[in-house]
């Protein structure tokens, strides 16, 4: 088969999508000498990605997400490839697209927490743009060969909201590096992620003031992409660490030192960023919305992330009681295990 992976989103700093799309390319380099792949990239990460395999070639698409380019002039380069399957890899297929395609869902974030920046033109553009969104998502749903859903959550939160085929949808979790590095932990702790505001890194800040009342030596730091939402959130809480955007292998080293990790988020259709703290021996406190209690289980301290006093209070239970935090350290160990980038890739190759 000739196959076509758009990796328009490739690599660590573009978030989930870009980790999710990179490490299906380069397990599929891996496992698959029978087909063809034609690598879909954009002009900023074209040079990150250099092909392992003969079989996989890379092409440039520089055409933006969500943009009118890739809706209108994508669609005529895929089919320049002659491709018997392409694999959108988040939700953003142009509806003009007429070969056979599958998609990776993701999350609906867009469609419960629509969010916007704050400015004249964005208020006037922005209900257009959501309509938009709506409708093209309707399209390329129903229009997909097969959905992947990377949790049994985001597989239900689907079919909630089209009418679809329930056996159209197959749930492939993504996948965790497994870490044995050296702790050495300080009291500080961590988030790692993007800020938008369904992260609900506002209360987050809130609960680490309250901690800070209660005498305990504290550091909260956070660590993202430079973006309009990290500069927002930066500019009135100068009592927390913003780091910006950090490289995977300075980030092993905020991991290797933080005395937990913390996850406030209101909604995920994942949630990889705990699940990376925890292979890394970290122990996790966390939201108990949406999909986190179905992909951490048993392996994370649960908080409701609209009640302020609970995130202060179990971020404070596991920072004082050292044998629960060495129980959930342990527990963490044993959850990642149950997700592999190569068992992730290996599933969707037997779905192309």
């Amino acid at each position: 088969m000739r196959i076509g992976i758009d990796a328009r989103f490739f690599g660590p700093k573009d978030k989930g999508p870009g980790r999710y799309t990179e490490n299906l390319i380069r397990n599929l380099e891996k496992l698959d000498i029978k087909n063809q792949y034609f690598i879909f990239l954009r002009k900023d990460n074209f040079d990150e990605y250099q092909p392992q395999n003969p079989n996989f070639k890379k092409v440039l698409a520089n055409y933006k997400w969500y943009g009118w380019k890739e809706q209108l002039f994508f669609p005529f380069k895929l089919k320049k490839y002659k491709l018997d399957l392409m694999h959108f890899t988040h939700f953003n297929a142009p509806i003009f697209y007429r070969g056979k395609f599958i998609i990776t869902i993701h999350d609906l974030i867009l469609r419960h927490f629509p969010t916007s920046r704050k400015n004249l033109r964005n208020f006037l553009f922005y209900p257009f743009k959501q309509l938009m969104y709506r409708l093209a998502f309707g399209q390329v749903v129903k229009r997909a060969k097969k959905i992947i859903a990377v949790s049994r959550y985001t597989k239900k939160d689907i079919l909630k909201y089209y009418n679809i085929n329930p056996e159209k949808i197959e749930v492939i979790y993504e996948g965790v590096f497994q870490h044995k590095d050296v702790r050495n932990p300080q009291k500080y702790i961590l988030y790692v992620g993007n800020v938008y505001p369904h992260k609900n890194l506002e209360n987050l800040i809130l609960a680490f003031r309250k901690i800070k009342q209660d005498n305990f030596n504290l550091q909260l730091v956070l660590v993202g992409g430079n973006d309009y939402f990290y500069k927002k959130l930066k500019k009135n809480n100068d009592d927390v660490i913003f780091t910006g955007f950090i490289k995977d292998e300075d980030l092993n080293i905020l991991y290797n030192n933080a005395a937990l990790y913390v996850f406030p988020s209101l909604y995920e259709g994942f949630g990889l960023p705990p699940l990376e703290a925890m292979a890394r021996g970290l122990a996790v406190v966390s939201s108990n919305a949406t999909c986190l209690p179905e992909i951490l289980g048993d392996a994370a301290l649960y908080f409701n992330p609209l009640d302020i006093d609970d995130i202060a209070e179990k971020i404070k239970k596991v920072l004082a009681d050292n044998n629960l935090r060495e129980q959930l350290i342990q527990k963490g160990f044993a959850q990642v295990k149950k997700y592999s980038w190569k068992k992730m890739a290996e599933e969707t190759l037997k779905l192309y």
